[in-house]
């Protein structure tokens, strides 16, 4: 495999729909390729009903199951930990842009937009201890 292949990557994105017939989330670039080092924004444009809307980026890795990356709201949002550096999103009035910046091999994977949280992090208080 040439070194310029091994450096492109390939983003796969899929369309979300909520179950609610009012919200929908549409992700128009189906396939995104970049170079490594460089930046790159997946688009997400999205219509509600909702006047809080809460929107989410997810990642999921072959074989693996979608995690979460960041939560955004017209007042802010936060990132998991592990992706606060080099990728980052703002609302606007039907957007939510992704953009990762440096981009790495290991980026590589199908990217879900979403207006719900459809991937919870398991929490410590979910554990139950015996008495």
């Amino acid at each position: 495999m040439s070194h310029k292949l091994r450096n492109i990557f390939l983003f796969t994105l899929f369309i979300f729909l909520e179950c609610r017939s009012e919200d929908t989330v549409d992700q128009p670039d189906k396939h995104v390729s970049e170079v490594e080092g460089r930046s790159v924004e997946l688009k997400c444009k999205y219509k509600t009903v909702s006047v809080q809307e809460e929107l989410f980026w997810y990642i999921q890795k072959a074989n693996d199951f979608p995690k979460y990356i960041l939560r955004r709201n017209k007042y802010g949002g936060e990132n998991d930990v592990q992706f606060q550096e080099r990728f980052h999103s703002e609302v606007s009035s039907n957007s939510v842009p992704l953009t990762i910046k440096n981009l790495r091999v290991s980026d590589s994977a199908v990217y879900y937009c979403a207006l719900r949280p459809t991937v919870r992090k398991p929490t410590s208080n979910h554990i139950q201890k015996n008495t």
